[in-house]
């Protein structure tokens, strides 16, 4: 068994950028999990059909990593291409009724917005947007204004885990505690959060819960899950369903002649959004990074990523930057978010300072740095160099 350690890049070979900064946008994928891309596409090569079945038992295992993950029974989950499949699919599912409402946050990434939209075209429904940094100010005012809507009748309210541009994590307890004592539901985009962030969905009481594996789960692009609460599945209308979302959907493949019929019935569980064929060398290389998350433990990666972000933090303050690093440990995430010091301009500091070696990203006017559990403190410093040297070029 491989066996990973905080602050060791070991297996990460062949990472080019020394300060690694941008696991909130895509992470760079490890030596187990490329591996294990290379052993099934190896065997499909080899094999072809007959490497199927070997790789389908997989996706089963890799549903119980996830449950332990999230604090989720497998039976609940749905493996999905990518989060905003997870979110297409509820908003196209859900029993809608013409002049339902749907809460939204202004601030969002637009994957938990535009799919509302679309639904509420199709289907006449009123989607109200809040302002997520309500939540910022004080939560106790975000969620006052979010009941108030709710007061006012609502069907769902959807938000994301973590905020992706300040970093902000939602008290989605709260939140979800409020929709229910209000008969509503809630929808949570959780690939801010999944990876890094303790986060229990029974216990939390979330309804639904979409999650991609490219950021803080370590996986490649194209793969994902969506988590549907007990008692869902069976409301949701079958919209998105393929062929193998019926029951038995495969005995007509291999038990001889008169099993091919349509009329099956389409399964009541979460996993019947998985109607066709699989990203099965995806999802096998997502098992192995998240192999290594659990080896780790969630708790000792958050601490880890906060450490890292509080030595980096004060320092950049010092320097004229602005943090919109929540002062509230527990809103806080694996997310430091900047605004630049006055005169300096955002694009050419985030080009200057990716193309020394420290790779970030810039949101909507943002400088955002994300470690994971591959960095170490050690750079830090290189990271402050960069800064004091390409900050005064990048001034208007």
């Amino acid at each position: 068994m491989i066996t990973p350690s905080l602050g060791d890049r070991s297996l990460f070979p062949t990472l080019a950028p020394r300060a690694y900064l941008n696991h909130c946008a895509i992470s760079p994928l490890s030596t187990p999990v490329v591996n294990k891309i290379v052993e099934i596409t190896t065997d499909y090569a080899a094999r072809g059909t007959g490497a199927f079945w070997r790789w389908r038992e997989a996706m089963a295992a890799l549903k119980v990593q996830l449950a332990a993950l999230i604090g989720a029974a497998p039976g609940d989950l749905a493996l999905t291409p990518n989060t905003t499949w997870g979110v297409t699919a509820i908003a196209t599912c859900l029993p809608w009724r013409r002049g339902d409402r749907v809460v939204v946050f202004s601030g969002e990434f637009p994957t938990n917005v535009t799919p509302w939209q679309r639904a509420a075209e199709l289907h006449g429904l009123e989607v109200v947007m809040l302002d997520v940094d309500d939540f910022a100010l004080d939560p106790a005012l975000g969620l006052d204004r979010l009941t108030a809507e709710l007061e006012r009748g609502v069907r769902l309210v959807a938000t994301s885990s973590t905020q992706f541009n300040t970093g902000l994590t939602m008290p989605v307890g709260a939140m979800a505690a409020a929709c229910h004592a209000h008969g509503a539901e809630l929808f949570v985009d959780g690939i801010q959060s999944v990876g890094l962030i303790p986060l229990d969905v029974d216990a939390l009481k979330i309804d639904y819960m979409t999650c991609g594996s490219h950021k803080w789960l370590m996986g490649p692009e194209g793969t994902g899950f969506l988590y549907v609460r007990p008692g869902r599945a069976e409301h949701l209308r079958p919209h998105l369903a393929g062929w193998l979302s019926h029951e038995e959907p495969t005995r007509f493949l291999f038990e001889g002649a008169g099993h091919l019929r349509y009329d099956r019935p389409i399964r009541k569980t979460a996993d019947f959004l998985e109607g066709g064929a699989p990203n099965v060398a995806g999802l096998a290389a997502l098992s192995a990074s998240v192999a290594l998350l659990a080896q780790l433990g969630q708790p000792a990666l958050f601490d880890h990523a906060n450490a890292y972000l509080d030595a980096l933090e004060a320092p950049l303050i010092d320097r004229g930057f602005t943090s919109l690093r929540s002062p509230r440990p527990q809103a806080r995430s694996g997310i430091l978010a900047l605004k630049p010091p006055p005169g300096v301009e955002i694009v050419a500091l985030w080009r200057a300072l990716t193309d020394a070696g420290v790779s970030c990203t810039m949101p909507d006017g943002l400088l955002r740095f994300a470690p994971h559990w591959p960095n170490h403190l050690d750079e830090i410093p290189f990271v402050l160099s960069q800064i004091d040297t390409l900050t005064p070029r990048a001034v208007f």
